[in-house]
């Protein structure tokens, strides 16, 4: 080889050594140039909103719910726009994981937060149409997504989506990322996360969903409106429920025999209306709440309120009512109202109204229009412009027990006779007995337990005020307010003793309850506790009862109420207040217009009252307390008494 040649040879492999080491330099600047700027990009749409790590101090909306006293019985749910319940991924069954896993991310535990051919995929279909469309979004893109950021499609919102999705999946396992996602999911009906959609489609719990259900909500999390249930695409949501059996089946979540079992499984989705258990007693509640927390703290913290409701009571309460005014109506009575306390705590055990059914029309069926009364009014509570009705008869044991406060007792005697008791209201106030009848010279047990119209008011002039009708009159409102009554106003009449002023049911069963714990009083109490979305107690009633009379006047009281031989003469002896096995105090009370018809009474562990009527204050026929509101609190009282038995 020449020098020349040698030499040449020299030049090109140098010539080429320069080029290649041009090619690894040009490569390496362009490797750190690419890394600087995919670091920009990340840092540029990372600094600017909340970080991944914002999960675990992030509190998902929660609804508000309301409970009966076992906290096993949802009653109702308060929310706004999200209605959520979280649940733990152990509480969420398997195949629904795996019904949602292999319908929106099958290579969820495969991949590191993004799936590379899902987005090459979706670029080049929307590349195709022309339109961005397809977004190949990984379980953890959709739950940064939908945490995070807006719904708009456009290059920079994916981009922060993916960087965002990268580093959640760094920074958490599959397991609490899967778990969020399903607890954040919207499924349509204001409903988001699993347990509640379980809740609203199926009234069940997740943990009890089959595989069709679980396939059912799967499919609803690609459309929620468009494929839901109550819509017009029904046959597109069954549809994709049957491709999700089908794809569970191909990668072996279910064997063939499985899926075409849930295939064929006959699915029923609940009724779609305001669900609320109670309704009459879950509102009171409600309205407490309301005076307590903002609506939005109600909306959205997800606290769990646990009620005083005994629900198995409660069923047992709607249903005597329910038959009681289907029994009434011969009488032209259409409307009650039925409570059940607890006279140790004060806690309301059982409330309903009207014809049992919230939802009742106004106008019940065969009524004209005079009978015209409103379902949703709450006659166990009134309003403030409707306080309360008139007790007839049942406000007849305060007076005496003011009497009996005195010294007087159960076999005091006094005169029944007719009686001029001067004026009052500019006229003479001469009262009557029901049966228009006079019976002499009588005792106080006989005179309250018949309920005798002209001794009562004797009893309050001669005896609860010692002469003096007006000593009388104010003595036995202070024992009546001091029992739980509290609609009484002035100027206080003798009617007042025959229930000539106003109260409230739930006023007056409760003031019962003082006879029933001995003279101890404890004002009607709804909620038991409140926890925060984590269990923490934030509210709990330590309401003590409080002694207002004495045990001895309430024993006098108890004696003569459940003294059945004493009041058969006028209620005979088989009557709705006779129990054959059980002691049980009992008071009637009838409006002199036929308006209002009661009956109340008690046993040492519940105290129950019980009003017929018309809400719109229609007359009923000429019929006593014990025939039209007698079997209703019979009825009730025998089950209840069993049921606690």
């Amino acid at each position: 080889m020449s020098k020349r040649s040698f030499h040449r040879k020299i030049y090109q492999e140098n010539k080429k050594k320069t080029k290649l080491f041009f090619i690894f330099k040009l490569f390496g600047f362009s490797f750190v140039f690419f890394v600087l700027c995919s670091l920009f990009i990340f840092i540029y749409f990372a600094k600017d909103f909340p970080r991944p790590e914002k999960f675990t101090e992030r509190q998902f909306i929660q609804s508000t719910k309301i409970y009966d006293r076992t906290g096993d019985i949802l009653l109702y749910e308060i929310y706004g726009e999200e209605k959520r319940t979280i649940v733990l991924l152990e509480k969420i069954p398997i195949h629904l994981q795996q019904a949602v896993i292999v319908t929106e991310d099958q290579n969820f535990y495969s991949h590191f937060g993004i799936d590379i051919k899902a987005i090459i995929r979706s670029v080049l279909i929307n590349f195709k149409i022309m339109a961005p469309a397809y977004g190949g979004s990984t379980i953890p893109q959709q739950l940064i997504r939908s945490t995070f950021l807006s719904t708009e499609r456009t290059a920079e919102r994916k981009i922060r989506e993916i960087v965002l999705a990268l580093e959640l999946n760094r920074r958490y396992s599959k397991k609490q990322i899967l778990e969020w996602y399903l607890n954040q999911v919207p499924f349509g009906q204001n409903t988001y996360g699993v347990e509640s959609a379980s809740q609203t489609y199926f009234k069940k719990s997740v943990s009890a969903l089959t595989f069709a259900e679980s396939a059912f909500l799967a499919a609803l999390i690609r459309a929620p409106y468009r494929l839901s249930p109550y819509g017009e695409n029904k046959d597109d949501l069954f549809n994709r429920k049957d491709y999700i059996l089908n794809r569970m089946a191909k990668y072996k979540y279910l064997t063939q025999q499985e899926t075409e079992e849930a295939k064929k499984e006959e699915v029923k989705f609940a009724e779609k209306r305001i669900e609320m258990k109670a309704p009459y007693f879950t509102l009171w509640v409600q309205s407490q709440l309301e005076e307590k927390y903002e609506p939005d703290f109600l909306k959205e913290k997800g606290i769990k309120v646990y009620t005083s409701l005994n629900y198995e009571l409660q069923k047992i309460a709607e249903e005597t009512v329910k038959a009681g005014i289907k029994r009434n109506k011969v009488y032209n009575a259409h409307n009650a109202g039925l409570v059940a306390i607890n006279p140790n705590t004060g806690e309301v055990l059982a409330m309903t109204v009207g014809t049992g059914d919230y939802y009742a029309p106004a106008f019940p069926e065969g009524c004209i229009s005079r009978c015209l009364f409103d379902p949703q009014f709450n006659v166990v509570l009134g309003t403030i412009k409707s306080p309360g009705r008139q007790p007839g008869s049942a406000f007849k044991p305060f007076v005496y027990a003011t009497a009996f406060k005195k010294g007087y007792n159960a076999e005091t005697l006094i005169i029944d006779e007719e009686t001029n008791f001067g004026i009052w209201g500019e006229k003479e106030y001469i009262p009557e007995n029901y049966d228009k009848k006079f019976r002499g010279e009588i005792t106080l047990r006989e005179a309250l337990a018949q309920s005798i119209n002209v001794p009562a008011v004797k009893v309050l002039r001669d005896y609860a005020g010692s002469g003096d009708i007006k000593s009388g009159l104010n003595d036995s409102v202070k024992t009546a307010r001091d029992l739980g009554i509290t609609t009484l106003k002035p100027p206080y009449y003798p009617s007042i003793v025959l229930g000539g002023q106003e109260v409230k049911l739930i006023d007056i069963t409760s003031a019962y309850g003082v006879f029933a714990s001995n003279g101890f009083r404890i004002p009607p109490i709804a909620i038991l506790k409140i926890t925060d979305y984590q269990g923490n107690i934030i509210y709990e009633n330590k309401k003590t009862p409080k002694k207002v009379i004495s045990s001895q006047v309430t024993k006098i009281i108890n004696d003569i109420l459940s003294d059945n031989e004493a009041r058969s003469p006028m209620f005979g002896a088989n009557s709705a207040l006779y129990f054959k096995n059980y002691s049980i105090a009992a008071k009637t009370g009838t409006t002199q217009n036929y308006q209002d018809a009661w009956t109340i009474g008690y046993s040492s562990s519940i105290v129950t009252g019980v009003w017929v009527g018309n809400n719109n204050n229609a007359p009923m026929s000429k019929e006593p307390g014990v025939v039209l509101a007698g079997p209703l609190f019979h009825n009730f009282m025998e089950k209840a008494l069993a049921l606690f038995k």
